[in-house]
Formats: C-alpha cells, structure tokens, sequence
C-alpha cells in the first residue's frame, strides 16, 4: 500500500511524495518514491505503479541493477577474445565507443531513438563529422553487443532496437553502407609514380621498396596488410601460390587461412625480394600506406587509394579473359563474390591501365611468364619499361 506524505518547501509551496513498500514474509523486498507537486497526481502515480508492480517478476526487475554500454562492451570483449582474437579496428572501435556519452546508458535505456541520435551525432561537427559509411560501421559493432547482451548475459536489451534505428536513418536518406569506387588508374599515372618511386629508391636504397610493392599489389591482388603479412614459409613454389593468413573475411577473418594462386607478373615480383627475414615484404602497412598518400599528394594525383590496385589488379585478369574461378583463385573471393567486388563488372568494355582497349581486342591474349622475368630481371628494374611491356603484351594478341 502506497503512502502520501505532504512536505512543506522553503517558498512556502507544498510538495507530494508518494512512497511504495512492498513486504513479503515481514520482510521489504522493495521500496520506491516519487514526489510531486499536486497530490492527485501522486495518488494516481501510485496507483499506476503498484499495479505494474503486482505483474509476475515486475518488482525482480524493477529490483535489477542496470548495466551500462560501456560495461557491456567490455564483458562482450573478454568473452568473444576467449573464444577468437577480434581484429584490431573492431576492437578499437568498440573501445571508442565505451567512452562516448552512449557508453553511460543503462541496457534498459539502449532504444532506436538513441541509437539514431548517436549515429547522427557522429556524423555532427561535436561528434566527429565522420561519414555515413563510419557511423553505420559505428552501429555495425555496436549491434555485435547488443545481439547477444541478452541471451547471453541476461541484459534488458531491445533486439529490435538497432533494426528500427538502421531503419530510420535510410528513411531519413542516410546511406550507411561504405560507397562503390570505380576509380582505376591510369597507365600515365601509374607510369609517374612507378617512376617517382623509382628516383627515391636510387636516391635512398634503404627506404620502402615501393617499386616492388606496388607492382606486387597490383599483379597478385592482394590487400595491404596482407602483402605485409606473406611469410616465406607460407610459400608453395611447385604450385606457385602463397597462404594469406587472416584474409578480410565478413563473418570472421581470424583463421580465415587462403591459398592464394600468384600470376605470373607478380610471382617473378616476389622472386627478386631478399630472402632477409621471416617477411617477404619486411615492411609496416602504415608505413607503405604514408608513402602512398604522400607520393599521390606530390604528384597531384587526385582520389587514388592504395587499395584501388587491387580492384585494378582484378580488372585486369577479366580482361585478359579469366573466368570467375580462376580469377577467384588469384583474389581469394568466394565465387559469385567477384561480382560485387568489380564496380562496374571488367567485362563491360573497361580500358586495360587506362589505355582505351575493349575486351575483344585482347582475347586470349596474356602476358608471358618469358618476358616478364627477361624485363624485370634488367639492370635497374625500370618501372616504367616494365609496367608497358606488361600491357603491351596484354593488349595484343598472342603471335
């Protein structure tokens, strides 16, 4: 039974408080108070409450302490890291998010409105300015927790919060998934870096060899922070492929262990690398990474990406008339895949490097594993000669 007691303020003004007790077995099991300014409207707040309270299990959960975001992040870190180590930019951003203002909710105050008022937060100057694509890949971390923070750990968590919160911000004409490219490079512009790097090299020959870096990511495919991981041992060499460890996966990338097939081009690139260490390429993706922005940066060279290699390197192989397995095979996708990863499809007349060359001018043709080791194998290891003897040969047809 509630109580109403009246309480005289300071200015005169007289204030309502209603109190509940509940008591079983003589014993409190649960008290809770609220004050007013009117005492109708304390009379019908107990009213109210002490039927919600008599509902099976109401006062168990009214009981509950709440567990923040922060605090659920946290357990959701400890936990998954028992089973599988997570990758260092979910981690981190996990992280980041603890310490935000959202970090501070309760699970039972965790709604779409405050998810969307998060997302549209980060995407505010106070939040960080950050891009549609980040905050959708914010809410995509985040939605990791709060999947299993209830079944999991018994978290008063709303499943169809994060749901109803995507929802909402499409309606609102946000667009939170990372943007197509189709941005491939020119013969021109890949002949004035090769050739940039080319100078530095000459100049400092203990610095990155990004020559042979660049060459290697655009014939084999491969992402940045898997050239950099290609051990030796990982090397196959009667089958002519390499083992990419951890490849960027979406459901996990830890373990995700992939025989990769290495064409020819970037097999004689990988032959003429010092055999110095356990690393092929001994060098830190954010170093190569650095180099790359700032030589674009000199060279003004606008919105090229080190990662756009790769979609070129891609390109290339469907133009040169590989089919999707075998291409796959090279990439490391997953079948049909392939046809998400080339914006738009190879096949669709593309230039080859630039140079305006339809798919039908280069059937059957492909460069010669003969020529290619004759070229790089040339006094100086010229850039420039190399990369157009490659497309020459490409853009021919075999004699």
């Amino acid at each position: 039974m509630a109580t109403i007691r009246a309480r005289k303020l300071a200015d005169g003004a007289i204030s309502y408080t209603a109190q509940i007790r509940i008591k079983r077995d003589g014993v409190q099991v649960y008290q809770e108070s609220q004050t007013f300014a009117r005492k109708q409207a304390a009379q019908a707040w107990a009213r109210k409450r002490e039927s919600e309270l008599d509902e099976p299990g109401a006062i168990e959960r009214a009981s509950r302490k709440g567990v923040t975001v922060k605090e659920m992040i946290e357990q959701y870190l400890l936990e998954v890291e028992k089973a599988r180590p997570l990758g260092k930019t979910k981690k981190a951003t996990l992280e980041a998010i603890g310490k935000m203002d959202i970090g501070k909710l309760n699970d039972t105050d965790v709604n779409t409105q405050c998810l969307v008022d998060f997302a549209l937060w980060r995407m505010s100057k106070e939040g960080g300015g950050v891009q549609p694509q980040t905050a959708g890949n914010d809410l995509a971390h985040l939605g990791a927790v709060l999947a299993i923070a209830k079944d999991a750990w018994g978290y008063q968590v709303d499943p169809l919060a994060m749901g109803g919160a995507r929802r909402v911000l499409r309606k609102l004409g946000y667009n939170l998934k990372s943007r197509e490219r189709d941005r491939r490079p020119t013969l021109d512009e890949l002949g004035t870096v090769l050739t940039h790097y080319q100078a530095m090299q000459a100049r400092r020959p203990t610095v990155i060899n990004m020559l042979k870096v660049v060459g290697f990511a655009l014939f084999s495919t491969r992402r940045l922070d898997e050239i950099t991981r290609i051990r030796w041992a990982d090397v196959d060499e009667p089958g002519q492929r390499v083992l990419v460890r951890d490849m960027k996966n979406p459901g996990q990338k830890i373990g995700n262990d992939v025989w990769c097939y290495m064409p020819d081009e970037a097999w004689q690139i990988l032959q003429t690398m010092p055999k110095a260490g356990d690393d092929i390429f001994p060098y830190s993706p954010e170093s190569i990474s650095t180099s790359w922005a700032k030589a674009c940066k000199f060279l003004e060279i606008a919105n090229l990406h080190f990662h756009d290699l790769r979609h070129e390197g891609i390109s290339r192989l469907f133009e040169m008339d590989w089919d999707i397995p075998r291409v796959a095979s090279v990439s490391g996708h997953r079948g049909l895949e392939l046809d998400a990863a080339i914006h738009p499809p190879a096949w669709q007349g593309r230039p080859l490097f630039g140079v305006g060359v339809a798919r039908k001018d280069i059937e059957g043709a492909r460069p010669t594993g003969r020529r290619i080791s004759e070229v790089a194998q040339q006094a100086g290891f010229n850039p420039l000669s190399w990369l157009c003897s490659l497309t020459a040969a490409a853009r021919c047809k075999s004699r």
